[in-house]
């Protein structure tokens, strides 16, 4: 393992907060809707108390669905929390993802199709899809910064050395 012997260089950081806070609210979107679904019977036994939480309204049922798919995923996200954005001189990191630095052309800032805006790095391999680097809010640093850190170290596996001065 030869790149173990390299210096990582940290480019942009990861931070928990958002996570935190979006599981916190699918769980408790999740249990306030199920209260609400099984509130008429409480008084029959749990397995009536489960019938009606799956069975009962389906548009609320629907909800506590949705409500639970974003608990999961703000948990996977919240185990990801620790992969910075760094750097050993030829590839890119996050996390367990790596790209070679001298195929990046550039990063830019887009949205997903439900508008959430993510750093995406414009990748020179013959596809015309774009690699997520990491969704705006859970960068610690501006997204200019994280920009500007990724496109200096593109620069300077190019022979270039002013990387952060180009427009």
């Amino acid at each position: 393992m030869k790149h173990w012997e390299r210096k990582m260089v940290v480019i942009g950081r990861l931070r928990a907060k958002p996570l935190l806070a979006g599981q916190l609210l699918c769980g408790l979107a999740a249990a306030g809707l199920a209260v609400r679904q099984a509130s008429g019977a409480w008084d029959d036994g749990a397995a009536e108390v489960l019938r009606a939480v799956v069975a009962g309204n389906p548009a609320v049922t629907v909800l506590i669905a949705a409500a639970l798919a974003g608990v999961v995923h703000f948990r996977r996200l919240w185990r990801r929390r620790a992969s910075h954005i760094r750097h050993d001189g030829s590839l890119l990191y996050r996390g367990s993802e790596s790209w070679p630095l001298a195929l990046i052309r550039d990063v830019v800032v887009a949205r997903n199709g439900i508008g959430i805006a993510s750093l995406r790095l414009v990748v020179d391999d013959d596809s015309e899809v774009t690699r997520a680097l990491a969704p705006l809010y859970m960068l610690e640093d501006s997204p200019e910064a994280v920009r500007g850190g990724v496109m200096f170290a593109v620069a300077g596996v190019r022979g270039f050395p002013a990387g952060s001065a180009m427009n």
